[in-house]
């Protein structure tokens, strides 16, 4: 933490709380990451752009979540007076974060070679699809091409069937945000021993890859074959899957050890002496079969009065507006409602450092004016700043 971080907001709190993070406005996982540091208690400062010129899906700030529990300045990047004030908003940060294209930052005059000349404890995290180098290091892309050529992708899917997307969670957000975050925040526990930062080059496709770390060692354990839809995680086993019940909504199986697929079974009514075996990977057709008749039997809501308090590892299969209804995650306040919009809440929890409720994403500019006084500038240099450009608002509504 840098020498500069004197006072935190009293809002703040979480294991985090103290440190000061600059967040250059991008889409995607750059967001994720700055709204995993700030739920843990970061003071993160956005610098906007002064219009959308184009970002996001379309949608106003307010509904834009993972934009939730910063406050935000405005300033034009693409001026020498932008330039300029970036780099002494830099100046009070412990890090960084930015999503752009390699090169595009250096371009800017704020590469990490002259902002770490400067400010040499600054961590500097970036975020691409392909990283920093390589020959596709320039190439554009989504999470759907990162996945694709990390692997991750053909993994997913049904037998005989194409690959499926699973949205934008692999590439995007554990590979990518997260994989930042977690980043970011060994590079400033190691800058807190050595007295230096230095860059973190997040790329999606290598996050992709390393959430399949597991599936690597079983392919070459001859444990996983990469045809897809036949293996014991990914639809292949007919007890680790989801099946349609009879009001046309789906349950989620994932009885794997023997104990559990016994309790399953019992469950379902079916007796496990005329079935084939659980791990009879010939006869898997056959307890599909049993399986998918059974759960058509009955409605969602019957199955899960059936399995209610048993280890049979049998889910409901339920939407986000169901997610937030439901009785476990309402008894432990797994979600939040912040400026009207329901969302999920901060997580991990900590025992002794509590995460507080995130603050509404802030609109252009809003709160930078006592994010600025926060971090420590004077008024002199608030006027200053002002005058190259950078944008506030008093206080957030």
């Amino acid at each position: 933490m840098s020498a500069t971080n004197t006072s935190t907001p009293p809002s703040r709190k979480g294991p985090l709380s103290g440190l000061r993070i600059i967040e250059f406005e991008g889409i995607g996982p750059g967001p994720f990451c700055a709204m995993c540091l700030a739920d843990l208690g970061a003071d993160v400062l956005l610098i906007d752009r002064p219009s959308e010129s184009g970002l996001g899906l379309g949608r106003a700030r307010w509904y834009d979540v993972m934009m939730r529990g910063r406050r935000s300045v405005t300033l034009d990047l693409k001026t020498t007076q932008g330039t300029t004030a970036a780099l002494q908003l830099l100046s009070r940060a412990d890090a960084c974060i930015e999503g752009f294209r390699p090169g595009v930052m250096e371009r800017l005059g704020l590469g990490p070679e002259v902002v770490l000349a400067r400010y040499p404890r600054l961590v500097y995290g970036r975020m691409t699809g392909w990283g920093q180098a390589g020959p596709m290091a320039a190439r554009a892309g989504h999470d759907i091409n990162y996945i694709a050529l990390s692997g991750a992708l053909a993994a997913i899917g049904r037998h005989g069937e194409a690959p499926v997307a699973p949205l934008n969670l692999v590439g995007d957000f554990g590979g990518g945000g997260l994989l930042l975050a977690f980043g970011i925040t060994a590079a400033l526990l190691e800058a807190q021993r050595a007295g230096r930062g230095q860059v973190v080059d997040a790329a999606m496709v290598e996050g992709a890859s390393l959430l399949s770390a597991m599936f690597h060692g079983m392919l070459a354990a001859n444990r996983w074959t990469e045809t897809r839809g036949v293996n014991a995680l990914d639809s292949g086993a007919p007890w680790y899957d989801t099946y349609r019940t009879q009001d046309d909504q789906y349950v989620a199986v994932g009885a794997i050890e023997s104990k559990f697929y016994a309790e399953l079974l019992h469950g379902l009514g079916l007796d496990a002496t005329p079935l084939p075996a659980q791990h009879d990977r010939a006869g898997w057709p056959q307890l599909r079969a049993a399986f998918t008749a059974a759960f058509a039997s009955r409605t969602r809501a019957q199955w899960c009065d059936i399995f209610d308090g048993t280890d049979a590892c049998v889910s409901p299969v339920l939407t986000w507006t169901e997610a937030r209804a439901h009785a476990h995650l309402q008894a432990r306040e797994s979600f939040v409602e912040i400026g009207g919009v329901p969302q999920p809440a901060p997580a991990p929890r900590f025992s002794r450092t509590p995460n507080a409720t995130p603050t509404k994403p802030p609109e252009r500019g809003e709160g930078g004016a006592a994010a600025l006084r926060d971090w420590g500038f004077s008024a002199a240099e608030i006027e200053q700043l002002r005058a190259l450009g950078l944008g506030t608002q008093e206080s957030a509504t």
